[in-house]
């Protein structure tokens, strides 16, 4: 457990730990979320990044890649198209 003091606007410093464990640096933001009365602070890039990984869940498959590594070769293709060394 963790402990911070409110200032005098209302504002907190979260501890170096919880820093670390949330992966926070300056100038990256928070959400604070509500679930039953108790709050919670989490990454808000972590959270971003989870909703678009949740919305590509099972996109592959539908396109047809069977494994990741199909994945990776086609856009590995793709960009060295781009660079104009196709093979």
């Amino acid at each position: 457990m963790e402990m911070a003091k409110i200032s005098s606007k209302g504002q907190i410093t979260i501890p170096k730990l919880v820093r670390d464990r949330l992966r926070l640096n300056t100038g990256d933001k928070v959400l604070i979320l509500e679930e039953n009365g108790r709050f919670y602070i989490e990454n808000a890039a972590d959270v971003a990044f989870h909703h678009v990984e949740d919305g590509f869940r099972g996109a592959a498959a539908e396109a047809g890649f069977m494994s990741e590594r199909e994945l990776q070769d086609y856009a590995n293709d793709i960009r060295m198209e781009l660079k104009g060394n196709a093979v």
